[in-house]
């Protein structure tokens, strides 16, 4: 099971996994494969694993995805969990210390050096804290055996070389202070009332890793000292290391780094919590004026404590749950894409819950402000249909075909799998015992069992899920005077009245068997051209659109697809895009060909191919993705998008309604209301601003006029340009163009866009916005305007913000303690008229804004004077060069940087000139940017709580 993560900031969200990670499926080839209930799951023979003599383990795995780089873990199964009263919030705090000394890495150095290497801070370099583990995060180039050595020294340092002086101690309590500073809000305000009836009884309702405010301050040294010296011990210990380097090589660092750290003489026991029983039904129903969103969840928890999966029959009832929740929620979706939708989402599973020892089955939605009521009975109604009428033979037979489908792919793509993706199965496996078979045991595993689980099985799991003791409903959304609250005495009638309801089976509708109901008259290709440089042809069609792919082999099962056409919404009138703007996005929403969102989602069970229609300010387009085996389906798809998107009234209300009760409430939120604010400060003089929408906004939205404008932008497919990347068989490909997009209309009409006289507010600006009762302020930077053009000078100027990154990570977070986090970006664009922009942001105290705008400002004033250093700047092309190089070997950077040439008018060619480009830039481009750049006034926004 996935459990819930905490990281730098409390995040609560809960997930469905399927065994290992991976899905489930089944052919007949293997049906015959023999099969013990009793036999223990393997181990992935891929995988060493071992122990050493003090109880510390490892996992090691040669994985050449991506090349000269190795993924490093080290995972401590110790969390907030074990905090004793003076600790709290100290497991997470001893996760910053290890950034803050060793022995071997003195203060900011660790950090430094790892820089150097192109290592970044936060992107690459991470950790995270949760109620149960600690889990630190480094990816290490393995080409150099000196980087390596370095690597495993540092991993080795946080395991029990962490110095912990009482000045760095005291220094990092205001970094984690703002890190608990931007937790507070609406829904951890709400948390803190709900979780004691949520964890019932448990050390989880108390061990919130964040820790309190209170403690985080005044916390003694030898706390922290103690939890490192009690917890931090070889037998708690994991090392993952995952990459493209010899396994007799890893296990050599492993045994030489941790061979020799020794156990406490006396260790304390590393206890597990309980979630006790509990026959009540508990019923939180909380709310809050900031909150933003209104959210439903109901848990059934188990009786019984859960037991890792240990067996094939284990493995077995894994799949049978699996299929269970993605017929509940096929149902669920099926709800909240039909008339007067009682959600905005909602799904339902069997999984984990906080405490490691605990399952439940668990439904969420989220709904209106007002319709919290409705959605809780409609979650209720469906698991009560399910368990009074089970799931049916159609529904059971489309659930097995995904399956097939998603691990088809998966097990296709097994050996080129990246390493940072294979590293957390084998985290889990130490922390919770998650069997770690591999998938060549999977596939033909489950190609043996799928076959075999009946229908029986999978109706019958809903007599364990649901019970009446060990229930709790929580409910949570805005607090407004207008807005009645709903009371406990509702939902427990609420669940009575479900129970005795007079519930219909669900009745599942035969579709059709093909997208296509006429075949289209086949066109034809007119020019090829290939480049041999980028590894591309293209295609000139009859029609006039063009085709460019490029076929790679860095993913067997993956085929990506984009296409534009210049005009978009620039072509509407001042009126049109106004009357239209919150409709464009619910067009999709009616299906295609005749077949509504629900036929569609039937029809393409055991499919992978999607394509998704859009019409932005200046082009519209289509992008998708699909697997060899369904590129025609990607075809069909694209041509009916063209020729026969539904209208459906109904539909579209339905999208509408779905949209209103997410957006509102939405200004209630701080953030929300800042960003809004901030938009309508510098961009509010536009005639097309419209800022966030609103409910009334969605009611005026004309969808009758936005569905002839996507005919209008949709009429001529002859100014497209199509792109495909990935495992593509190029003689299919070339015919599915001549058949599905050949086919089309071309007009030959040549369309651009068209750029309005309106431009952003520029210059010396300053906008204070007030909202919110927590003590947390954020500020924004923005220096912007017009420019000319120049790729080298916007490379420079984008680095420099990345220069700019690492000093204010140096200044504000390590010297002055005032933020957990900072940033700039920054970007020359030369479409649709050439512009700058160059952003810094960071979040801190109210009683911090102008000290900490002061600092930044320096920083900058130096980069004005004197650019950055030498060090500095060879930290960003470190990084850049590397992250170049690993994306080189990606479908998605391809597809990307080859349509955003054409997009943008660009030589394609520069995609592989990029490193020499990197390598080309010196500290005087640097601060010729920022002499240029960050000298014209910025505009300075502050969002301050409510006075």
């Amino acid at each position: 099971m996935k459990k819930l993560i905490f990281s730098t900031v409390v995040l609560l969200c809960l997930s469905i996994a399927f065994p290992s990670n991976a899905q489930v499926v089944a052919t007949k080839s293997d049906s015959k494969l023999k099969y013990n209930p009793k036999d223990p799951i393997p181990t992935d023979p891929n995988v060493k694993t071992g122990k050493l003599a003090n109880g510390l383990t490892y996992y090691i795995q040669n994985n050449p995805k991506p090349e000269n780089k190795v993924e490093l873990r080290l995972v401590i199964n110790a969390g907030s969990i074990l905090e004793d009263e003076d600790q709290l919030g100290l497991a997470h705090f001893m996760e910053h210390m290890c950034f803050n000394g060793t022995k071997n890495f003195k203060k900011n150095e660790l950090v430094d050096y790892l820089q150097s290497i192109g290592v970044k801070f936060g992107a690459h370099l991470n950790a995270y804290t949760s109620f149960d583990q600690t889990v630190y995060i480094l990816p290490i180039p393995s080409d150099d055996p000196e980087k390596l050595e370095q690597g495993f020294q540092i991993i080795e340092d946080w395991a029990h070389n962490a110095l912990l002086t009482d000045e760095e101690i005291d220094n990092e309590r205001g970094v984690v202070l703002e890190e608990y500073r931007l937790g507070k809000g609406a829904d951890e305000r709400m948390m803190q009332k709900y979780l004691p009836k949520m964890m019932y009884g448990s050390m989880y309702a108390k061990r919130l890793p964040i820790g309190t405010k209170e403690n985080l301050e005044t916390f003694k040294y030898e706390s922290l000292k103690r939890f490192y010296n009690d917890w931090y011990r070889p037998d708690l210990m994991a090392v993952v290391a995952v990459g493209d380097i010899d396994v007799a090589t890893l296990e050599a660092k492993i045994k030489s780094h941790f061979g020799h750290i020794k156990n406490p003489k006396n260790p304390r026991p590393r206890p597990s919590f309980d979630l006790p029983n509990h026959k009540e039904t508990f019923i939180a129903i909380e709310s809050d004026k900031e909150a933003p969103f209104s959210n439903v969840r109901l848990l059934f928890k188990d009786k019984v404590n859960s037991k890792p999966d240990v067996t094939y029959a284990d493995y077995r009832k894994s799949m049978v749950e699996n299929l269970f929740s993605q017929m509940i929620n096929n149902r669920l979706d099926e709800i909240r894409n039909g008339e007067n939708p009682p959600f905005v989402y909602g799904f339902t599973y069997y999984g984990g819950t906080y405490a490691r020892t605990k399952n439940a089955f668990q439904s969420q939605a989220m709904t209106s402000p007002t319709g919290q009521l409705d959605a809780l009975k409609t979650l209720l109604k469906e698991n009560e249909r399910v368990r009074k009428h089970g799931f049916f033979e159609g529904e059971f037979n489309r659930a097995k075909k995904d399956i097939v489908a998603r691990m088809e792919r998966a097990f296709k793509d097994k050996d080129k799998m990246e390493s940072e993706r294979i590293v957390g199965s084998y985290v889990n496996n130490f922390l919770e015992q998650n069997p770690i078979p591999g998938m060549e045991w999977r596939f033909a595993f489950i190609n043996s069992q799928l076959p075999t689980i009946t229908l029986d099985e999978v109706n019958a799991l809903i007599k364990d899920y649901i019970k009446e003791d060990n229930r709790v409903v929580i409910l949570t959304g805005p607090e407004k005077d207008d807005l009645e609250k709903v009371k406990e005495a509702e939902v427990l009638e609420l669940l009575n009245t479900v129970k005795t309801m007079d519930l219909k089976p669900y009745e599942d509708k035969a579709v059709a068997t093909s997208l296509m109901t006429k075949m289209p008259i086949k066109g034809s290709i007119k020019e090829y051209k290939t480049d041999e440089t980028l590894g591309t042809t293209t295609l000139v069609l009859s029609n006039g659109a063009k085709v460019t792919y490029k076929k790679t082999e860095f993913k067997n099962d993956e085929v990506l697809f984009d296409a534009f056409s210049y005009g978009g919404t620039s072509l509407y009138t001042d009126e049109e895009y106004l009357a239209t703007n919150n409709a464009n996005r619910g067009l999709t929403e009616a299906g295609i060909n005749g077949f509504d969102k629900i036929e569609l989602g039937k029809m393409m069970s055991g499919k992978i191919a999607n394509v998704r229609l859009s019409i932005g300010t200046y082009s519209e387009g289509l992008s998708g993705n699909t697997t060899p085996k369904d590129l025609e389906t990607l075809f069909q798809l694209t041509h009916l998008h063209f020729t026969a998107l539904n209208k459906d009234e109904k539909a579209f209300r339905s999208y509408a309604d779905k949209q209103k009760a997410f957006l509102g409430n939405l200004m209630s939120s701080p953030q929300f209301y800042f960003q809004n604010a901030m938009s309508e400060f510098m961009y509010g003089k536009s005639p097309r601003y419209t800022g966030f929408p609103t409910a009334e906004d969605m009611d005026n939205a004309d969808y009758n006029l936005a569905y002839e404008k996507y005919k209008e932008r949709f009429a001529d497919a002859g100014d497209f340009h199509f792109y495909f990347v990935g495992n593509v068989d190029e003689e299919k490909l070339v015919s599915l163009c001549e058949t599905y997009l050949a086919s089309l209309p071309g007009k030959g009409s040549n369309e651009t866009y068209k750029v309005t006289d309106f431009r952003p507010l520029t210059g010396s600006h300053k906008k204070i916005i007030e909202k919110g009762e927590d003590p947390k302020s954020s500020v924004r930077m923005t220096y912007h305007g017009p420019t000319e053009y120049d790729e080298k000078e916007a490379h420079a100027l984008s680095s420099l913000a990345e220069v700019l990154t690492i000093k204010l990570i140096e200044k504000l977070r390590e010297e002055e303690g005032g933020v957990y986090g900072a940033g700039a970006n920054a970007r020359i664009s030369n479409m649709p008229y050439d512009w700058y922009s160059f952003n810094i942001s960071f979040p801190c105290g109210p009683e911090n804004v102008d000290k900490l705008i002061a600092a930044t400002l320096k920083e900058v004033d130096e980069l004005i004077a004197n650019g950055p250093t030498e060090k500095d700047l060879e930290k960003v092309k470190k990084a850049q060069i590397l992250d170049y190089q690993e994306d080189l070997k990606t479908n998605r950077f391809w597809l990307r940087q080859l349509k955003n040439a054409d997009y943008l008018k660009k030589d394609a060619h520069n995609i592989l000139k990029f490193e020499n480009a990197v390598n080309s830039l010196t500290v005087t481009d640097l601060h010729n940017a920022a002499k240029k750049y960050l000298t014209q006034g910025y505009i300075t926004g502050i969002h301050n709580p409510e006075k």
